[in-house]
C-alpha cells in the first residue's frame, strides 16, 4: 500500500491533475470516481488506485480486474484527487494514439475559445446524445483532458471522437471540400436556427462565452444562424446554444428532412 504523500507516483498523479503541458508530455491523464473509472477503456488504463475500503467492496473487486491496481491510504487518495470527497478510486489513463475517425455523415461541432470546462464537458455529452459525429476545437478551448472537463463529460470523452485544430481555415476548407456545410452561431445573424436545413454533413461552430466567434472564424461559415430570444437576454449559455442547434439537426435527421 502507498501511504506516503511524497511518493513519486503520488506526486506525478497530482501534477497531472494540474498541468496540461505535463499531460501532453506524458500522454496521460487522470479520471476519478467509480463511473469514470468503469467507463475508461481497459486497454488504456495504465494503473488503478483504490483505497482499502473501496477495494473490499463488490464494485472495487470488479474494478480491480480492469487493470493493474495499487492500494493507497485515504490521505494519499485525497492528495491525488482533484475533488474534496474522493470516491476511493481513480485511474491513470493513456491518451488515445492518433486521431479517432469522426462518425460519417453526421454533424460535427466546432468550438472556438470555449473557456469554461463545464461548458466543454456538457457539449461532449450533448454531442453524443444528439448523434454528432465528433468535435473539433481550437487550441484556446479548455483542455479536454483536464479534470473538470473529464468529470463534466460523464464518460462521453471516451465515446465522442475529437480533434484539436491548429489550422482552423485549413480544417474548415478541407471539410467544405468533403461536402460539409458550415453554420456559425452568431448574434448578428438574420436566419433563425430552426429555419435552416441541416444536411447530414454539416458543422456547427460555437464561439467564446463572452465574445462569440472571432470575425475571422465566422467569415469561414456558409451561413450564420441566430437563436431568437425575448426579454432583455442578450445571449444564451454556449452549451445551451450548442444543444439547440445540434438537436434541431438531430430532429431533422429523425424526421427524414436532412438532405
Amino acid at each position: 500500500m502507498i501511504s506516503s504523500q511524497t511518493n513519486e507516483t503520488v506526486r506525478l498523479v497530482g501534477a497531472l491533475q494540474k498541468k496540461a503541458d505535463l499531460r501532453r508530455e506524458k500522454g496521460l491523464f487522470v479520471v476519478e470516481g467509480k463511473r469514470l473509472a468503469a467507463e475508461a477503456p481497459p486497454e488504456r488504463i495504465v494503473r488503478l488506485f483504490m483505497t482499502e475500503a473501496f477495494s473490499a467492496t463488490s464494485e472495487g473487486k470488479a474494478m480491480s480486474l480492469r487493470g493493474r491496481t495499487e492500494l493507497v491510504s485515504e490521505s494519499v487518495m485525497l492528495k491525488m484527487s482533484d475533488t474534496k470527497t474522493p470516491q476511493g478510486v481513480l485511474a491513470l489513463v493513456s491518451m488515445p494514439e492518433g486521431e479517432s475517425p469522426f462518425k460519417p455523415d453526421a454533424p460535427l461541432l466546432f468550438l472556438e475559445h470555449i473557456q469554461d470546462p463545464g461548458n466543454v464537458g456538457t457539449l461532449f455529452r450533448t454531442a453524443e446524445a444528439a448523434g454528432a459525429g465528433g468535435i473539433l476545437m481550437d487550441e484556446e478551448t479548455a483542455d479536454p483532458f483536464s479534470p473538470k472537463v473529464i468529470r463534466s463529460t460523464m464518460g462521453a470523452i471516451f465515446r465522442v471522437p475529437f480533434k484539436v485544430c491548429r489550422d482552423i481555415p485549413g480544417e474548415i476548407a478541407a471539410l467544405k471540400k468533403n461536402g460539409y456545410r458550415i453554420f456559425a452561431a452568431h448574434l448578428e445573424a438574420e436566419e433563425s436556427f430552426d429555419s435552416a436545413v441541416y444536411p447530414a454533413r454539416c458543422v456547427v461552430m460555437l464561439g467564446n462565452e463572452g465574445n462569440g466567434l472571432s470575425a475571422e472564424t465566422a467569415a469561414l461559415a456558409d451561413a450564420r444562424l441566430r437563436i431568437p430570444m425575448e426579454g432583455k437576454t442578450e445571449s444564451l449559455n454556449v452549451s445551451v446554444a450548442g444543444a439547440l442547434l445540434l438537436y434541431e439537426a438531430y430532429r431533422q435527421r429523425r424526421a427524414g428532412q436532412a438532405p
